[in-house]
């Protein structure tokens, strides 16, 4: 297997007395688009800083393209950054802030001409030129941003939150055209976000972070269907959780508000009297019993929220209340609060939480 284009290798940082990174390792292959994902404090943002050399880890060491790189200064790295703030200049026009980098590596003024016009073909800006910023949009200053970053041909995209100050459409939107121009380059990127849909919406791979650890690091797919502790379960995407009673270790059964589930070799070293937090995606979940769905637990209705496409229905479980959305049917009425209800859903998506 060839050698990973980014090693980030048991890095550590602390600020005087306070550890904010502890012990954090992740190798990125060439091309790749990792996000790091988790909650403000979580160590993300500093990791990245690490990175890019605007911050020195305690402990560890970071390699980039087999150099290692720990310890230059951020204009001895080749890499590019974009971060929250648009860090325009408000100066220079457009073209002067997208060729502020080419100046600094001395390129040639006609060379770096053609290179601005380059990116902004690439950024769908190709009239904005000669403006200033002032006279942009947010979503056009962080396109300008983006630009600028990648006009050296950086070895390694850096990417701060750079939609969080922006609009939940043009967030959405501009999302997009950052992993179709990353595609479209080749760029190795790492992205950071806390937010969830944005990490799954565009990542090859997610680190999901929380007290400065890398909590899972894996595919969207991985991070959302097998989380692998209580905090990504809970992090990412919506979850419904139950407590359960390990009755039968050996076969996998346990009791739910006073009925039995059986899960399938999923227990764990779990041992007959043992609780467990059991946890249920609401689309793993279906009102009434349905094929394929091996598994089911009898409630009540206790609310319904019509959405238009979508009706939003809540059924209580013993103390317990499960969430799950079912298709709106012009022919069927949605069902009733106080109705009586049962669930269904595979036993095989039902998580055991650690």
């Amino acid at each position: 297997m060839a050698d990973p284009f980014l090693s980030i290798q048991h890095v550590r940082k602390s600020f005087g007395a306070t550890t904010v990174v502890e012990d954090f390792s992740l190798d990125v292959e060439p091309g790749e688009f990792v996000s790091f994902l988790g909650p403000s404090g979580c160590g993300k943002t500093t990791v990245l800083r690490m990175v890019a050399g605007f911050e020195e880890p305690s402990a560890g060491k970071i390699v980039v393209a087999g150099k290692d790189i720990t310890r230059l200064k951020p204009n001895q790295r080749n890499v590019g950054m974009v971060f929250q703030a648009y860090a325009l200049f408000p100066n220079l026009t457009v073209a002067q802030n997208i060729a502020f980098g080419l100046k600094v590596a001395g390129m040639p003024k006609a060379d770096a001409d053609r290179r601005v016009a380059e990116m902004l073909d690439i950024i769908k800006l190709p009239q904005m030129g000669d403006r200033y910023p002032y006279q942009l949009s947010g979503g056009q200053q962080q396109r300008i941003a983006l630009a600028r970053a990648i006009a050296p041909k950086p070895k390694l995209l850096l990417l701060d939150e750079p939609l969080s100050a922006l609009d939940a459409k043009v967030r959405v939107s501009l999302r997009e055209e950052i992993r179709s121009i990353q595609k479209k380059l080749g760029i190795t990127t790492i992205f950071v976000t806390h937010d969830q849909e944005e990490a799954l919406s565009i990542s090859d791979r997610i680190a999901v972070m929380y007290g400065g650890k890398a909590e899972q690091v894996g595919t969207p797919f991985e991070i959302y269907n097998r989380p692998a502790t209580k905090f990504v379960a809970n992090f990412v995407g919506t979850l419904n959780v139950l407590e359960g009673t390990v009755t039968d270790a050996a076969s996998g059964m346990v009791r739910v508000n006073s009925q039995e589930v059986a899960l399938k070799g999923k227990l764990n070293g779990s041992k007959s009297g043992d609780t467990l937090s059991l946890a249920l995606r609401p689309e793993a979940i279906s009102l009434g019993r349905q094929p394929g769905r091996d598994s089911s637990l009898a409630g009540e209705i206790s609310e319904v929220h019509f959405l238009g496409s979508v009706i939003r229905v809540r059924v209580g479980i013993g103390g317990s209340t499960v969430s799950l959305d079912t298709f709106n049917s012009p022919a069927t009425p949605p069902p009733a609060v106080g109705e009586k209800a049962e669930i269904s859903f595979a036993s095989s998506d039902m998580l055991v939480l650690h």
